[in-house]
This record gives structure tokens, C-alpha cells and sequence, in this order.
């Protein structure tokens, strides 16, 4: 009880010394909790930002990633994969460009006639005679069924081919008839699926293509509408509501032939606009591949590699049990990768390492930056404390002195004064801890468009480091106290 009054009184008579130090926890508080919230949960909000961008895992024929990784060829998916160094990059970067600038042109015959829009190279569906070495439509959706199924949040299988265009009432198929060959892909565009587990869910193009520019509208699956893109549209005059023809010749001497209307034309704000997209069941029909895909785009929640996914990445068997289990049952790029391949018969899934790498990249920094910010707070904080308490001390010195007199020890001296300093530090804390949470949803808003989850470990964490702080900036005022001699501060020497 007496030293409950003792501190009461103290917290009277240095009201403003005391309220300057609750105001510096406070505000340390308030950056601690901010950062170290911020920090907890911007891996996903970093995750949930890059993946609007596109696809980071791509799934191919296994024969398909074969041939690639013997002669250097890159899908569509592979060549946005990156490369190691800054020098490789740029060099990737600038053969890419000259590729794209190349594919872009429009070809014509010796006559001037406009023979084929956009990639003219054929694909691997263009020469596939049966859909054998493809991946299958149907076992698309088993994608959802994986562990890491939540983390799964869009996919859409393709199959992509090149069809002839017929201009006006020209025949496709008769010698000269100056027709354009396009690149189409079949798709889908926002299918509902109903999954073993007995839940449903939508998936498709139109939910991974957040920065198209559409006029019109996305088509319908299973319809015959067709989505142009801006380049093929001007070149053929197209617009929305007009009618195209398409013909192809498959494996076997098969003629198909489609009319489809374009119900949206979009820009792709990169000069790729230069497909025809429409329904998978409309393009396996043209090509005659039924249930046949070359490629499933995989937009999936991941943890930013580190050097476990990495080695497991190279060879997963090469892990050791413990590490396996730790790797498998962590959202990893690499450890979804493979377990789509468990579900998929026949795929490769692969990671696009650029998005991967930028993500985690731009969270090390990130964090890295958080972190200090957070530690440089807790040092202003801890030399703040330590002069207000230094100040303090100087003004108490006879009181002190006079305790000790009637037998006070130097131990009860020092808890009375971390007592005081105790409950102005956790008054601040609570205070600065309100505030930090607000600063931090204020920050998610601002920043990621939606509010930052504060977990428990956060202010357990700031509390441990408050309390530490306060600790060390007492260590200069405990070993004043123990130096006080009670005879020489009363007689004022």
C-alpha cells in the first residue's frame, strides 16, 4: 500500500516528465505495431497484388517440357520465366522483344495479300494428329483437389491453334484465296465447376486478365462468340457483332470450318492483342481434338522461396524426410507445382520464376525496410526514456536519498521507480498500440486496397521489445540510484 501511494505521488508531482514518456511509448508503440502488422501480412497482400497480373504456375505436356528443355524452346509460359543474372535478363529481355516485334507483323504473299496476323509458328496442337500427347480437358478441375486447394484461386486450361480467316464470302480452302492465318485459343472464359467435394467454383481467363481493355463483352463458354484482340480486329476490319469465318485443316486431311461472332475486342496493353480467343469446345471442334489442351494457366496463393524450395525445386527427392514434409505442406510455388503434377496425368507444371522471383524480392525489401524503421523507433525511444528518466531522477535525488536514509535498500528504491516507469509505459503502449492498428489498416487501405490482419504474435512481440527498451534505458537511472549516498545529497553536496 505505501508504495502504491509513493508511486501515485510521483506520478502527480512529475506529471508532464511522466506524460513525455507515456507520449514516446506511444508513439514507438504505434510505429512497432504498424510495421511489425504490416510485415506479418504482406506476403499475402503482395501475393494477392501480383497474381492479378497473371498466371505463376503454367502446366504443359510432359513431352512438350521435354522438348523444351533440349533445344532451348520456350512456351509462351516459359519465356516469361526469366533468367538468373541481370545480364541474362537483359539479354532474354531483348531477344523477347525482337521476337514479339516479329511475330507482330502482319505477313504478306508476293501480291501484297495479307496472309497471316501475329505468331505464325505452329503449335504443338497444329501438328498433334490425335490428342494423345496433349493433357486432357477434363482432368483440368482436378487442380481444385489438391492440399493447397484454397490457395488455388484461378486456372484455365488452352489449347492453342492457328485457323484460317476467310474475308468476305472468300473460300478458305481454294488455292490463293489470299485467306489470313491467325493464332486462336480456346479457353475458358468464367466456367462453373462443380468439384468431387461437392462445392462449385467459377474459373477462366476472365478473372486472370485484370488489365485488359474490353469493348464489349467477355463471350459465354459453350456459345459460339469469339473475343478478337485490337490488332487482328483492325486488320480484318472486325467489330463487335460481326460475324468470321474460320476454317482449318487438321491431322488427316480433316476440314473444319466455324462461324463465330465477335462479341468483345480487347487490348492487352502490351502489343499482344493478336489472338482470336474462344470457347475449348469450339477450338477442339475446329482442330478436331476432343478433351484435348496444350497448356492450363495456375494463379495460386504462394510463400516467397527461400533456400528449402529451392533445393526441392532442383530434386525433390533429394530432400530429407523432415524437409520433404516441411516443403510439401508449405504453399511454395514449387511444392504446388508438384502436386498438380500428382493429379494431372502426363503435365509438367512449372513455376513463371519472373513473378515468383519479383514477389519475393519485393517482399524482402519490403520487410527489410519495415524492420528498420521498427528497430530505429525503439532506439529513439530507448535514449528518449533514458534522458526523461535521467531528468527525473536528478529532481527526486533528495527524496531518493531521504528513502534510503530510514532504510530503504537500494533494491526497493530500484522497483519503485521501474514500477512508475512500468505504468506510464503501459499506458502508452496500450494507447500507441490502438493507434498503430488503425495506422496499419489506414496503410493496408491505401496501399493494397483492403485492411491488414492484425495477429496476436504482433503485440505480444511489441510488448516483449516495449518492455525490453523501457529495461535498458533504465540501466543509467538503477545505476544512479545505486551511487546516491543519502548523507552527502541531504546536506547538499
Amino acid at each position: 500500500m505505501f508504495g502504491l501511494r509513493m508511486v501515485l505521488r510521483s506520478l502527480s508531482k512529475q506529471f508532464a516528465k511522466r506524460s513525455l514518456i507515456a507520449l514516446t511509448v506511444a508513439l514507438c508503440a504505434t510505429i512497432c505495431v504498424a510495421m511489425l502488422g504490416i510485415v506479418f501480412d504482406v506476403g499475402d497482400k503482395l501475393n494477392a497484388e501480383l497474381t492479378t497480373y497473371g498466371s505463376n504456375i503454367t502446366v504443359q505436356p510432359r513431352a512438350d517440357s521435354v522438348i523444351d528443355e533440349l533445344y532451348g524452346t520456350a512456351s509462351g509460359a516459359d519465356a516469361m520465366s526469366g533468367s538468373a543474372s541481370s545480364a541474362s535478363d537483359a539479354t532474354h529481355s531483348q531477344h523477347s522483344a525482337d521476337n514479339a516485334a516479329d511475330s507482330s507483323m502482319q505477313r504478306r504473299s508476293e501480291t501484297g495479300g495479307l496472309t497471316s496476323i501475329g505468331d505464325s509458328e505452329p503449335t504443338a496442337a497444329d501438328s498433334a494428329a490425335d490428342g494423345s500427347n496433349l493433357l486432357k480437358e477434363s482432368d483440368a478441375a482436378k487442380i481444385k483437389t489438391i492440399f493447397w486447394a484454397y490457395n488455388i484461386t484461378n486456372f484455365a486450361p488452352e489449347l492453342n491453334i492457328h485457323a484460317q480467316v476467310a474475308l468476305g464470302k472468300r473460300d478458305c480452302m481454294a488455292k490463293g484465296s489470299g485467306c489470313v492465318s491467325v493464332p486462336v485459343m480456346g479457353t475458358w472464359f468464367a466456367k462453373k465447376l462443380s468439384l468431387p467435394t461437392g462445392e462449385t467454383t467459377v474459373a477462366g481467363i476472365q478473372g486472370m486478365r485484370s488489365w485488359w481493355s474490353i469493348e464489349g463483352a467477355w463471350p459465354k463458354d459453350q456459345a459460339q462468340e469469339a473475343l478478337v484482340g485490337k490488332d487482328i480486329a483492325q486488320a480484318l476490319g472486325l467489330y463487335v457483332g460481326s460475324r468470321m469465318t474460320m476454317h482449318k485443316m487438321a491431322a488427316g486431311d480433316h476440314h473444319s470450318e466455324l462461324v463465330v461472332t465477335v462479341v468483345g475486342i480487347y487490348d492487352s496493353h502490351d502489343g499482344a492483342a493478336q489472338q482470336v480467343i474462344i470457347p475449348t469446345g469450339i477450338a477442339q471442334e475446329l482442330a478436331n481434338l476432343p478433351d484435348s489442351v496444350d497448356r492450363i494457366e495456375v494463379k495460386a496463393l504462394t510463400t516467397p522461396e527461400n533456400d528449402l524450395a529451392r533445393r526441392a525445386a532442383k530434386n525433390p527427392a533429394a530432400l530429407s524426410r523432415e524437409d520433404w514434409e516441411t516443403w510439401y505442406c508449405t504453399a511454395y510455388p514449387s511444392s504446388i507445382a508438384y502436386q498438380i503434377e500428382e493429379v494431372i496425368p502426363g503435365a509438367v507444371a512449372k513455376q513463371v520464376r519472373q513473378v515468383s522471383a519479383l514477389q519475393g524480392e519485393v517482399l524482402q525489401k519490403t520487410r527489410t525496410v519495415m524492420i528498420v524503421m521498427t528497430v530505429l523507433s525503439l532506439i529513439a525511444a530507448a535514449i528518449a526514456i533514458a534522458n526523461l528518466m535521467a531528468s527525473s531522477l536528478a529532481q527526486r535525488a533528495r527524496e531518493l536519498a531521504l528513502l534510503k536514509a530510514i532504510g530503504a535498500t537500494d533494491g526497493a528504491v530500484i522497483r519503485l521507480m521501474l514500477a512508475e516507469t512500468g505504468i506510464i509505459a503501459a499506458v502508452g503502449a496500450v494507447i500507441g498500440a490502438l493507434v498503430g492498428s488503425g495506422a496499419a489498416q489506414l496503410v493496408g487501405h491505401v496501399v493494397f486496397g483492403s485492411g491488414i490482419t492484425m495477429r496476436p504474435m504482433v503485440f505480444v512481440l511489441v510488448a516483449v521489445l516495449l518492455t525490453l527498451t523501457v529495461l535498458i534505458a533504465s540501466i543509467s537511472s538503477i545505476r544512479a540510484i545505486v551511487r546516491v549516498q543519502p548523507a552527502q545529497v541531504l546536506h547538499g553536496r
